[in-house]
């Protein structure tokens, strides 16, 4: 295996207050990922000596309007901030910012050709706000059809087409194969154009969005292709457990491991 492995604290362990779940996935021996920063203890998360792979990047904002791309840089300059508390190298985006349901706080149905030009403008400002603070951006695609309808720049596609664009190392894909096993599929050929661009991938399983093998995802072909590519970075589990929290974790690692 050529990757390293993490893991959601927001998905996994949840009858456990959040700083226990850090602990239960660190001594699991695993990387960990949070979500929005803002409800966190973020010196009590430093303090557990885990290793972050990465955080919300901003809390409020948009790509494509004035107002809000202002607000989501304003938001990503704190985030940053807090990423560095816990030493988190990569800070995530998506084309609109999220409710507490996940929900498109902007719906965004259509997509303009003025909206891509004021997306690859926005994300071109915070590839330089990253290169300041030496820290990476992830742009993550979603789903349009099942968890969150009319969030813009949705589909693995879009959001390489937008970091190609901006070409920078500062700004990379967040490639979250479940997401595009529901919107485009061909995941193979997916991870192996999106290479180059690659921040860090996410995986869980279509249906239901828990860990590997228990659904339609032959996710062992997905860590071959990996390997045989060469891919060194971060793999995270961001899906709930089907059962037992450390059996999902067991399930992930072993099907990542062959």
């Amino acid at each position: 295996m050529t990757f390293q492995l993490a893991a959601s604290a927001e998905m996994l362990f949840l009858d456990l207050p959040f700083v226990q779940r850090v602990e239960r996935i660190r001594d699991l021996g695993f990387q960990v990922e949070i979500w929005n920063w803002t409800t966190k203890d973020m010196q009590a998360l430093a303090a557990t000596g885990a290793t972050f792979s990465s955080m919300t990047g901003y809390i409020e904002g948009d790509l494509i309007t004035e107002e809000g791309a202002d607000r989501l840089i304003e938001t990503a300059k704190l985030s940053l901030e807090a990423a560095k508390i816990i030493d988190s190298p990569r800070l995530n985006l998506h084309g609109t910012g999220l409710d507490g349901d996940g929900q498109a706080v902007k719906p965004t149905p259509v997509v303009t050709g003025a909206d891509w030009a004021k997306a690859k403008d926005t994300l071109a400002r915070l590839a330089d706000l990253g290169a300041a603070h030496n820290r990476v951006f992830t742009l993550e695609n979603l789903n349009n059809l099942v968890d969150h309808p009319n969030v813009p720049f949705a589909k693995a596609a879009d959001t390489l087409a937008l970091v190609e664009s901006v070409n920078s190392d500062y700004l990379k894909l967040n490639l979250d194969l479940y997401h595009a096993q529901i919107g485009e599929g061909n995941l193979v050929g997916l991870v192996t154009e999106c290479l180059p661009w690659i921040g860090e991938i996410q995986v869980a399983d279509v249906p239901g969005r828990c860990q590997p093998g228990t659904g339609e995802i032959y996710y062992p072909r997905i860590a071959q292709a990996l390997t045989e590519l060469g891919y060194n970075g971060v793999v995270g589990l961001e899906g709930w457990a089907s059962g037992d929290s450390e059996r999902a974790l067991e399930d992930f690692r072993k099907a990542f491991s062959q």
